[in-house]
């Protein structure tokens, strides 16, 4: 096992050590308007249901459609997708945008909410918010997915993860452990 050499490093730039997961694409909708927005900061809180926490500022304009509908899309875009997503990121768009057209993006009617899914990305998870203690204070979404749609294939896609300051870390090889894990721990 190798040993490190550390100095000290800005507690505002640990976000680049920390993010939680892949970079999704957000889908949002209230009324007549939908939104995509680009998000890093999410995090699962539970098995069963499917509980997953997101972070979204009250500056962005997706929140007041999330926070009024109660609903979006988490949708997972692949590699491929990258320049797309920074696009959407740098995009602070408004009501009245369509950044579906704008981008290049199919909306897909969900099954259970407004929120379209996008059919251009790997995955999409419905979602409900089931609980906004959180959301006065930390900006904090928390929803229960409520239907999945995910490709068959590839398995395991290729995915972007946000290391701050315009670096992304792309997922690479897999590497299977699953013999080293008890049975309920997978």
């Amino acid at each position: 096992m190798k040993t490190y050499i550390k100095k000290d490093f800005p507690v505002d730039k640990v976000r680049r050590f920390l993010e939680p997961g892949p970079i999704v694409l957000v889908s949002s909708a209230y009324k007549d308007e939908t939104n995509i927005m680009a998000m890093g900061w999410h995090m699962v809180m539970e098995f069963e249901p499917s509980r997953l926490g997101c972070f979204i500022t009250a500056a962005n304009h997706s929140y007041e459609l999330i926070r009024k509908s109660r609903e979006m899309v988490i949708n997972i875009p692949t590699v491929d997708m990258i320049n797309t997503v920074i696009d959407i990121g740098n995009c602070h768009g408004g009501k009245g945008e369509d950044k579906f057209g704008k981008f290049g993006l199919t909306p897909v009617d969900a099954d259970n909410v407004s929120a379209p899914l996008i059919k251009e990305c790997y995955a999409s998870f419905e979602c409900r918010v089931v609980d906004t203690g959180l959301l006065r204070k930390y900006s904090m979404f928390v929803l229960e997915v409520v239907k999945a749609h995910v490709a068959t294939s590839p398995k395991y896609p290729a995915t972007m993860h946000y290391r701050g300051d315009g670096v992304f870390m792309l997922s690479g090889k897999n590497v299977s452990y699953k013999s080293r894990f008890k049975q309920q721990n997978l």
